[in-house]
């Protein structure tokens, strides 16, 4: 039994979102204030305590203002409480459990499992933070304002009373749902919510800053948790010996303490007899300490790291990176050990892990998110193999080393939309990879997990996206972004935007489109004309593009759906045809009419900058030809381009790629109805082409 699925509606970003969730581990990633915080806050109100989970207004989706609004117009025009109730907004978690049709038992799950049908393996639990029966004249008792006004204060005097009042008159309820009927349903209690599944949490903030002049003994704390299940009855046999063990030895610490400490402690006792004390009836004072365990494990063990010489180094002198991994182990160790010693543990657990990559260097992130999953089954064979821990990770991540090492499967994006209805009020959006690449062929899909693992490749985590073909383009991009800038003063800037660069080649761009656009992720694809022509035993061959019959870049040929298209057709192309799904492609072009054309970024810049490669003198065919030779004798294209990044750095960018970033540079996520018009200046492509002069395939 695992949970399948959360809908979440009006809390925070969570407007109303649906997540699929794995049976063992799930990723979420995304940009910041994107609703992962949410997603684990809502759940840490709902199972972090036994009382009934309460919100405040501030924890309402802010598109739930409309309906409060709505509903107390409503109310000023005397409407039914059943048209009122039916406006408000409450807040909805709802789970979907889905277990074996052929169980022996499913525990605690069975209250709630009221549909009829033998065919149906699952089970929907929710929870509803919604107005009390019959509160409706106090939720909107002393406002008595026009029901048709609009005016702005009128707006803020019933949010001040909502704020007071909510916390009051709403009230949250657990309640099972059909299945198969959304109308028949059961009412239940919180008992049995937590009966059912239980929450854990480790925070993204874990107290390990590294101190000078205070240890933070974070990790002793966690050894009072796991002695606090060793004592329980339910608890392992064998973690019952051991508290008992530590019980006599303090036993033992208390009868010495007894008979010597508290001798000599007596004596610092004030001296009472002065003032008639004590009577003749009245007993005498003496000290006696005693030892808790529990304290002795919080608030007096430390953990310390093996050192030389009996010296040994307190948990603080260690590497944040070690103490955050040894921390979380312990944190899911000491989740593993109170849910088996629970008498009557719960039927699930589910473990929420906030930005495990704090302080850990990329190897290890990637090793703990590929381990994780296995954890339960190492805890189970170790300590009571006859016995399941149902446990499912949900882990919120931020780097790319965490989200990329992870399956596809297993990552949900999180991104926010704006609802223009309401002006700019963002809320989250859910994507899942598993389903947003169904449709994308398999070996297609392999390859970008693949690439984007080994290349640590930020796409899942920025505001926008650049690909390119090679180091030289990635080496100029700051700079013609800042020439581009320069040039264009009152636009956008680009350089203050979270703009991820791809390195991936005219080959493979074409592989990225479906993933782009399941992201919306708005994205200048930076490619080559690669031209080719008919050489011997008309194998193709690399040639000027005025030699060119057609193209061997996979991009364009995928991009047109032509894969005989001709150098001519592509330079003719309109910038309108030149986008298409929020994407922007930007390829060799003339810097202006009858001008000659670069085949690849090398020498498209060097014809956008004659001066600088003496190409002033000739006709267009004879400027052309230079700049294709010297392209070709280029020896080292790295060396090319830390030249005129780093020593000579007056130039102009090339047009198609000035272009392109004016494009990038404009909105957010969507493009506009029309790119930017053409710049006459610009900077240098993205694209060294990877067969040279060499021969190049169909």
């Amino acid at each position: 039994m695992h949970i399948h699925k959360l809908a979440i509606q009006n809390f925070r970003l969570l407007e109303d979102v649906e997540l699929i969730v794995e049976p063992t581990t799930t990723v979420i990633v995304g940009r910041n204030n994107s609703g992962k915080t949410s997603l684990t806050e809502v759940f840490r109100r709902l199972l972090s305590s036994d009382a009934s989970p309460t919100f405040r207004l501030e924890d309402f989706s802010l598109s739930a203002h409309d309906k409060f609004w709505k509903a107390s117009v409503l109310k000023a025009q005397d409407k039914e409480d059943d048209e009122i109730r039916a406006v408000l907004p409450v807040i909805e978690v709802r789970l979907t459990v889905q277990y074996a049709k052929n169980a022996a038992s499913v525990g605690p799950l069975s209250d709630f499992i009221i549909d009829l049908n033998p065919a149906c393996s699952e089970a929907v639990v929710v929870i509803r933070y919604q107005l009390r029966d019959g509160c409706i004249d106090a939720l909107f008792e002393d406002l008595t304002y026009d029901a048709n006004g609009q005016l702005a204060e009128q707006r803020i005097k019933l949010f001040r009373k909502l704020k007071e009042r909510l916390p009051h008159l709403y009230t949250a309820a657990v309640f099972a749902i059909d299945p198969n009927d959304d109308t028949n349903r059961k009412d239940l209690d919180f008992r049995s919510l937590r009966r059912l599944l239980q929450g854990s949490f480790i925070n993204a903030q874990r107290g390990l800053d590294d101190v000078t002049h205070k240890d933070r003994d974070v990790l002793g704390k966690v050894l009072e948790a796991l002695l606090s299940a060793a004592v329980s009855e339910s608890a392992n046999p064998d973690d019952q010996a051991v508290a008992e063990k530590l019980a006599e030895a303090v036993e033992g610490i208390q009868a010495g303490i007894n008979d010597g400490f508290n001798k000599q402690l007596d004596v610092l006792l004030p001296a009472f007899t002065l003032f008639g004390y004590p009577g003749l009836s009245d007993p005498g004072l003496l000290t006696e300490t005693a030892l808790d365990v529990k304290r002795l494990m919080s608030d007096h063990t430390q953990v310390h790291y093996a050192g030389l010489n009996g010296v040994n180094l307190p948990e603080a002198y260690n590497g944040l990176g070690v103490r955050n991994l040894v921390f979380i182990l312990l944190k899911l160790l000491e989740f593993y050990k109170s849910f088996m010693a629970t008498p009557e543990s719960p039927g699930l657990q589910l473990v929420f892990i906030e930005e495990p990559e704090v302080h850990l260097h990329p190897q290890m992130q990637e090793v703990f998110i590929s381990k994780l999953a296995s954890l339960p089954a190492v805890f189970m064979s170790k300590f009571d193999p006859a016995t399941t821990w149902p446990v499912q990770f949900v882990v919120t991540t931020h780097s790319s080393h965490v989200a990329n090492r992870a399956d596809f499967e297993c990552t949900r994006y999180f991104m926010t939309s704006s609802d223009e209805s309401v002006g700019t009020v963002r809320h989250a959006v859910i994507k899942d990879l598993r389903q947003g690449l169904s449709g994308t062929n398999p070996d297609d899909r392999d390859f970008l997990h693949k690439y984007m693992t080994l290349t640590r490749c930020d796409l899942l985590f920025a505001d926008k996206a650049v690909l390119i073909e090679g180091p030289t383009e990635r080496i100029l991009f700051p700079k013609m972004i800042a020439k581009v800038e320069a040039a264009n003063p009152d636009e956008p800037k680009l350089s203050s935007q979270y703009v991820s660069v791809v390195e991936v080649g005219g080959a493979y761009a074409h592989l990225f489109f479906d993933l782009l656009t399941f992201l919306e992720l708005k994205t200048l694809i930076i490619t080559d004309l690669d031209t080719v022509k008919p050489g011997d035993n008309n194998r193709l061959v690399a040639c000027r593009v005025s030699e060119g019959t057609r193209t061997s870049n996979a991009c364009l040929k995928t991009w047109f759906d032509k894969a005989d298209i001709t150098p001519d057709e592509l330079i003719g192309k309109t910038a309108v045809e030149r986008t298409k799904d929020n994407r922007f492609l930007a390829y060799e072009l003339p810097q202006s009419t009858g001008h000659p054309c670069g085949r690849s970024f090398e020498d498209a810049f060097m014809l956008a900058n004659p001066e600088l490669f003496s190409l002033q003198d000739g006709d267009a065919a004879e400027r052309e030809s230079k700049a294709w030779e010297a392209a070709n004798a280029i020896e080292t294209k790295t060396d090319f381009a830390l030249q005129y990044a780093i020593q000579e750095t007056e130039w102009v960018v090339p047009g198609y790629i000035a272009e392109g970033l004016r494009w990038l540079s404009q909105g957010t996520r969507h493009t506009t109805a029309e790119p930017v018009e053409a710049a006459a200046t610009g900077a240098a492509e993205a694209a060294a082409a990877p067969e040279e002069a060499e021969t190049a395939s169909a």
